[in-house]
């Protein structure tokens, strides 16, 4: 799978199948595209019910081929571990990744091209916006559901055993 900025400076290429594709609906996520849309020229990385939409690779699945030097990391706070990452050269969102920890890299669903994954789960509808209406293609949860946290930890010991 490869995805691109809005201009082509940044190419991010994922191998292998994802961990899963999700949307999330939690406040870091709202706020995150609340500063990145804000942006000069940037798009929007919502969806249309208020979600933001992430394909979730391990770290040694997903790189960046072409543009590296344009990322730039955006933190909700100093001291927040996450980091939404964007191509400075459009201000297109590009993927979220932590500072130390999880072994896997959040990429904007939007930015890929092709046959994308299905939609599988949103998460954290807990915080979504009253005036915004989540539909029902896919379960929709309040937080993290078991199944989501089993395939995190099952994809972890899968890098760890070289797998």
């Amino acid at each position: 799978m490869t995805a691109t900025c809005s201009c082509g400076g940044v190419e991010l290429k994922a191998f292998g199948r994802p961990i899963v594709s999700s949307a999330c609906y939690c406040d870091d996520c709202r706020k995150g595209a609340d500063q990145i849309e804000a942006l000069p020229g940037a798009g929007a990385i919502r969806d249309p019910d208020g979600g933001t939409a992430y394909i979730l690779y391990r770290k040694d699945r997903i790189e960046c081929s072409k543009g590296a030097e344009l990322l730039r990391g955006y933190k909700l706070k100093e001291t927040s571990a996450t980091n939404r990452v964007i191509a400075m050269c459009c201000n297109s969102a590009m993927f979220m990744n932590f500072d130390k920890g999880p072994h896997w890299v959040s990429a904007y669903r939007a930015r890929f091209q092709g046959e994308l994954p299905p939609l599988q789960l949103r998460i954290c509808t807990k915080f979504k916006s009253d005036s915004n209406v989540i539909p029902d293609d896919v379960p929709s949860h309040r937080g993290y559901p078991l199944g989501f946290v089993i395939k995190l930890l099952a994809s972890r010991v899968a890098m760890l055993l070289g797998r």
